[in-house]
């Protein structure tokens, strides 16, 4: 490796000579990037991180297809006045549905409203389902039978337990009979909010099509004027349409002001450490005010040396990531700050070793050439590190971790192109033009930690209590638990809540029937043989489905299925008309069934409320050609949508025909399948990458494994902090796993680089030098994911959380446990040979990367600086 980093000192020395040129292209692709960068946009759509092909997508993309969108844009209007309520909803409807978008499409395409309650009243049992009539039956039977027991004079009640399961079934069929009923109008108890219900065309993600959407429909509104329909009018724009838009909305600004301030604070502590390290090398020689106020006028240069070649390489990524994906999702969307933060990393080490060589008297050529080829070299290697831990996630079929591997890990390799071309470039610039001037600063400092022989101090208990903390996470670890639930990882949307709670005022009626799975059959004729195959699978005992739901149940199609729903409403009538047990019972309950009963013939097609038949009905107007499924667990918690999605997922008729069932809560159980079955082996592949670089780096078994020694100790300390703090891994998180491992295992690299240049004996020289740019630049990294826990998201806030318990933990180890590693093996005579060994005590070093000659003594005096 450092022969090939000799072979390309000409191309070094070419950066150096046309310095500006470099500078000036960089500029160019920067601005061709952020032209691209601009588009990018953020897509929240779960069914856009699993592949196409999978049958819940396609499924999934049939429905919206075919049936259209599965969320709703929900209005309330409230006042006092009940008829003003109506008035304005009758009067905004027609005008809303006419509403297009800029290719003359309708935003939406119907609507739920009003309901002929009267019709259905009258009809209730035609449009009953099976289920739901074997229930009436039940219900009928049961008190028929307690009846008869109460007639009989030695019945005598011992215990309440049947009256309590009448009553049970008596509340379910109120319950049933007030789903299919409801009210005439969608208004709350006290008749002040009426709510109108649009359902859109289609799913669209694209903030700028649903923004649009609701500022067309919100300036329909203002230009209707509720005031003149009720001076105290108010109309709230809501629904789940408006969630998503506020979500993506919302993460969007969270992430740019996320990203200022991470950005800033980055900033700003380079600033100060540069400061500190610039007036710390003048200390020695003069220490006034004005030198005080020169390193101060100097550090925001020094900040923007290393800042500028860093947002050139995010532009670049920004306008690949652009032209590869078009979106972002939401693990991608904080690759900005991460970026930044891991990028600077990089600069701080080139930066630093830059310094050194210019404050020890080396040319700026020479200067550029030393760091290249010593410092540049573990920047290099960290960063291919990095790089190909991320990219080897390419590979994988959860878009969470693909796309987070190819973005990050582009964006990785161009900020290692931007501090090791564009920053020499522009440092040659900025001294030539005497902007800044680095020359003999550090030669002092530089020379009493040269001088520096100190033992690393309690070696040997520093060695046993992190072998102890190892062994106690190795015990924890098959206690580690994921965190299922997607509500503790979902944030409260205070701009969506207020509205919704505007639209919660009104009941809709539908009870647990929520969240619904579709199955969209090819005919008619197969929808009757998908409901039954379901209804079999809903009489296991551990089933997840609680009610299905067709157009077929409800309407009946055929001669044959009609007579047979009215031989069923015959029977139901004469029973609560001539059985003697109830015919004079004149409760609500009775009442009700018999008004229900009254259908004794078919009715026709055109006769059925318009909300009742748009619910089947698809976009192209074909009735009953889907089958609605409604799980009877709560799809939040992860667990529970698997076991949804397996159960409902795919149904096979007894030809064999297949359906799959759609829906984003079985593209997200899918999702979360692919993703803990892929994690195992993206980490594995990841540890196996870093692996062979570090051995193709350093050569030797021996130096790969010391420098993977923090990566190993630090990630076993993650996992203890986690355990310890209960913080759990979740579909979030689980995509920056991989990125610690190539992102911590940086400063093992760097410290073992400048150990094995150093020598034997030399432990307190690296920790003073690239130790110092180790902890500086593995802050920033944190920094840079510690911009996520401001997120107001709980799952990118646990990404944050993660990476910055991993990479300090990594971190941790390498200025702990590392040295200390170091110190009990030249203890006990290991690790370096009998040679090395007798040319440290004699002042010499055998490193193993080779290094020029020293032209002059002050350069000799830093050709061991870090």
């Amino acid at each position: 490796m450092s022969r090939l980093f000799r072979a390309l000192r000409p191309f070094i020395d070419c950066v150096v000579h046309y310095a500006g040129w470099v500078v000036a292209g960089a500029v160019l692709l920067s601005a061709m990037g952020a032209f691209y960068a601009q588009h990018l946009r953020i897509d929240t759509d779960f069914a856009k991180l699993i592949p196409s092909d999978y049958d819940s997508v396609q499924a999934l993309e049939r429905l919206r297809e075919t049936v259209g969108g599965e969320s709703d844009v929900a209005v309330g209007i409230q006042s006092p006045s009940f008829e003003a309520n109506k008035t304005f909803a009758e009067a905004l409807i027609p005008q809303a549905l006419d509403l297009t978008n800029d290719n003359g499409e309708p935003y939406l395409s119907r609507v739920e409203f009003q309901r002929d309650t009267e019709f259905l009243e009258d009809n209730a049992l035609y449009f009953a389902s099976t289920e739901e009539l074997d229930r009436v039956e039940s219900f009928l039977d049961e008190t028929i039978e307690q009846a008869k027991l109460e007639a009989n004079p030695f019945y005598f009640d011992v215990e309440d337990d049947d009256d309590t399961a009448s009553d049970d079934d008596g509340a379910e069929l109120e319950a049933m009979y007030n789903r299919l009923i409801g009210t005439e109008y969608p208004i709350s108890d006290d008749s002040t909010t009426m709510v109108v219900r649009f359902y859109p065309t289609s799913t669209n993600t694209d903030i700028g099509s649903t923004r649009a959407l609701y500022d067309t429909l919100d300036s329909l509104v203002a230009e209707m004027e509720p005031a003149t329909y009720q001076a105290d009018m108010e109309v709230t724009l809501a629904g789940r349409v408006y969630r998503q838009f506020t979500e993506i909305q919302t993460i969007q600004n969270d992430v740019a002001s996320s990203f200022g301030v991470g950005v800033g604070v980055l900033l700003l502590f380079v600033m100060l450490y540069f400061m500190y390290k610039s007036y710390s090398a003048r200390v020695g020689r003069t220490l006034n005010g004005r030198v005080l106020a020169s390193e101060m006028m100097r550090a925001p240069i020094m900040a923007l040396i290393i800042a500028l070649p860093l947002l050139m390489s995010l532009l670049w990524t920004g306008g690949v990531a652009y032209l590869t994906f078009g979106t972002l999702n939401l693990m991608t969307s904080t690759l900005g700050l991460v970026l930044f933060g891991l990028g600077i990393d990089f600069g701080i080490h080139f930066y630093g070793r830059y310094a050194e060589e210019r404050g020890g008297g080396a040319r700026i050529t020479e200067a550029i050439e030393t760091t290249f080829e010593s410092t540049g070299q573990a920047i290099t290697i960290g960063a291919l590190t990095t790089a190909g831990a991320l990219f080897v996630l390419g590979v994988a079929d959860f878009k969470g971790f693909s796309e987070f591997g190819v973005i990050a890990g582009t964006g990785v390799l161009f900020a290692l192109l931007a501090m090791t071309v564009v920053m020499p470039a522009m440092l040659t610039v900025l001294e030539r033009l005497s902007l800044i001037d680095l020359r003999g600063q550090n030669a002092a400092a530089q020379a009493a930690v040269d001088i520096d022989t100190r033992r690393y101090p309690a070696a040997r208990p520093i060695v046993a209590a992190s072998a102890l903390a190892v062994v106690a996470a190795l015990a924890l670890l098959p206690q580690a638990e994921f965190e299922y639930d997607f509500g503790t990882l979902e944030p409260e949307y205070e701009a969506y809540e207020e509205r919704a709670d505007v639209i919660d005022e009104v009941n809709t009626g539908d009870g647990d029937r929520r969240n619904p799975a579709y199955i969209v059959a090819d005919t008619q004729a197969d929808v009757p043989r998908i409901v039954n195959a379901l209804r079999e699978k809903a009489q296991d005992s551990t089933s997840t489905i609680l009610a299905v739901e067709s157009l077929q149940e409800r309407f009946p199609i055929t001669d044959t299925t009609q007579q047979a729903k009215l031989d069923r409403i015959a029977s139901i009538r004469e029973t609560v008309n001539e059985n003697r047990y109830l015919r004079d019972d004149t409760s609500d309950d009775m009442q009700k069934l018999r008004r229900a009963a009254q259908t004794r013939a078919p009715i026709p097609l055109d006769s059925v409320p318009d909300f009742l038949r748009e619910q089947f009905t698809t976009r192209d107007g074909e009735l009953g050609r889907f089958v609605m499924v409604y799980p009877s667990v709560g799809l939040s918690d992860g667990r529970n949508s698997m076991a949804f999605a397996e159960e409902v997922g795919t149904v096979v008729l007894d030809d064999g025909t297949t359906y799959h069932a759609g829906s984003t809560s079985i593209v997200a159980a899918d999702m979360l399948r692919l993703m803990q079955a892929e994690a195992p082996y993206m980490i594995g592949a990841t540890f196996l990458i870093v692996m062979v670089l570090m051995y193709v780096n350093f050569g030797r078994v021996r130096w790969a494994a010391l420098a993977l020694i923090p990566l190993i100790v630090g990630v076993l300390w993650m996992l203890l902090i986690m355990q310890i703090f209960d913080l759990r891994l979740n579909f979030y998180n689980m995509v920056v796993l991989p990125a610690v491992l190539g992102i911590g295992n940086d400063a093992g690299v760097h410290l073992v680089h400048r150990y094995r240049e150093e020598g034997f004996g030399r432990i307190w020289p690296v920790l003073r030098s690239t130790g110092e740019h180790v902890t500086i630049g593995s802050l920033t990294t944190i920094i840079g994911f510690g911009g996520l826990l401001l997120s107001f998201h709980p799952g990118l806030r646990s990404i944050g959380l993660l990476a910055v318990v991993g990479i300090g933990a990594t971190l941790l180890a390498a200025l702990t446990f590392l040295p200390a590693l170091w110190q009990w093996f030249e203890d006990r005579g290991g690790l370096w040979t009998d040679r090395e060994r007798s040319n440290a005590k004699n002042g010499q070093t055998d490193t193993v990367h080779e290094t020029p000659a020293p032209a002059s003594a002050p350069e000799a005096a830093s050709s061991n600086a870090g």
